[in-house]
């Protein structure tokens, strides 16, 4: 997979040894296909790789870590994710997972909790959902170069330490601190709002078929069911100090039901957090994934959101318009940046929270609806109803 033999016509070309700075250079041309060069092979450059190559592209993806890796992740994909890649032809071994059917708020007090409208999502490790797109990309003719880092780029081709690949199309999916983004001045519009995550694994049967999250004051914590055996603990908080053991004598119920169970993984810390980017395109340059901005971990969309933007691109960069991916990102990332900023409001105001979770307890018919806008299956008209009639509980509450 560190090959470079699958590219030849090797000759002089002009190419940009940066962002903007020219010079003549030894390049490695690619045929007669379009050849769209993605950086970065976790799941969001494998599944934009994957939709490339079904447009009749040549792709190839370097990144610069060994296949398959393992990184801080929420690890639950939603329904929406699991069709988008089912479009796309990838099919995942639910056996190699655990499917769960919705999502659960728990406080000290009050439990509320709502089913997804058509079907299930899918916990599964990180590490274990990126030896399946591995498999699914080498598949579909996918060339892929690990232990590859791109050391620069232009709108051109890419910078593999001494070689240079031509490429008509560049996506970077190298993930939150993004290279690419930065290369291309598409940081400039970047506006963060960040927490720290950690994530531990137990040898645990799942005690429940919703993905859990537990709420205090001091921080979140997120439990996916990854297998019949584990389960998998995310700490949320705005403490990079924060660790998954130290955060669980927050959550006495949890404690409880991992009863002493022992970890299997090693504990991996990440930044979340709402990011915003003015653009995440530049000539024939686009952004997917964490890399074209984020939206909290505790929405649970990560993984499902950049599956969606591989098809987006994918069809974009088919129709030769990286604006049409512009447009298609704004309102695929629209209704996950209004959940996770009502989420965030919550985890501000821990009075309110309470009050939430236990209207949606009370009324479980609104966290439905509102799970179901989450999951893009009603409409807004629908959203906006379900969301007054919380108000109205929790206006309510006020006067009880």
């Amino acid at each position: 997979m560190n090959s470079l033999q699958p590219f030849h016509l090797v000759g002089n070309q002009i190419c940009n040894d940066g962002w903007g700075e020219m010079r003549s250079a030894q390049v490695i041309l690619m045929g007669n296909r379009e050849h769209a060069f993605v950086v970065g092979g976790g799941p969001a450059g494998l599944v934009a790789a994957i939709a490339l190559r079904r447009k009749g592209l040549h792709v190839t993806v370097a990144d610069g870590g060994d296949f398959p890796s393992d990184k801080a992740c929420g690890e639950g994909i939603l329904p929406e994710g699991l069709a988008a890649l089912e479009r796309l032809g990838i099919s995942l071994d639910p056996n190699e997972g655990r499917t769960f059917h919705g999502i659960c708020f728990i406080n000290a007090r009050t439990t509320a909790e709502a089913t997804f409208p058509f079907r299930s999502g899918l916990g599964m490790r990180r590490v274990v959902l990126h030896r399946q797109l591995l498999r699914a990309a080498e598949n579909f003719g996918v060339e892929m170069l690990q232990r590859t880092p791109v050391t620069n780029l232009s709108s051109n081709c890419v910078s593999l330490g001494a070689k240079k690949v031509s490429a008509d199309w560049i996506i970077g999916a190298d993930g939150f601190h993004s290279r690419v983004k930065s290369w291309t001045g598409l940081d400039r519009g970047l506006n963060a709002r960040l927490r720290y995550a950690f994530r531990l694994h137990f040898v645990c049967a799942p005690w429940s078929d919703m993905v859990e999250v537990h709420w205090s004051q001091h921080a979140q914590l997120y439990i996916t069911p990854v297998s019949n055996t584990e389960v998998g603990v995310v700490v949320l908080s705005r403490d990079p100090q924060l660790r998954v053991r130290e955060a669980l004598q927050y959550f006495p119920q949890v404690l409880a039901r991992l009863g002493g169970a022992d970890s299997v993984s090693a504990e991996r810390g990440a930044v979340t957090g709402n990011c915003f980017l003015a653009s995440v395109h530049a000539g024939k340059v686009a952004l997917i994934g964490d890399a074209s901005g984020s939206v909290d971990a505790i929405t649970g969309e990560g993984l499902s959101l950049a599956f969606r933007q591989a098809e987006a691109l994918a069809e974009a960069i088919a129709n030769r318009s990286l604006a049409n991916y512009g447009r298609a990102h704004k309102r695929l990332r629209l209704r996950a940046a209004i959940m996770a900023r009502m989420l965030l409001l919550l985890e501000r105001q821990p009075r309110l929270q309470e009050r939430v979770v236990s209207a949606l307890a009370a009324e479980p018919d609104i966290f439905r609806r509102m799970l179901a806008a989450h999951v893009g299956h009603i409409s807004p008209i629908s959203l906006a109803t379900a969301s007054a009639r919380l108000g109205l509980l929790l206006l309510a509450s006020n006067f009880s």
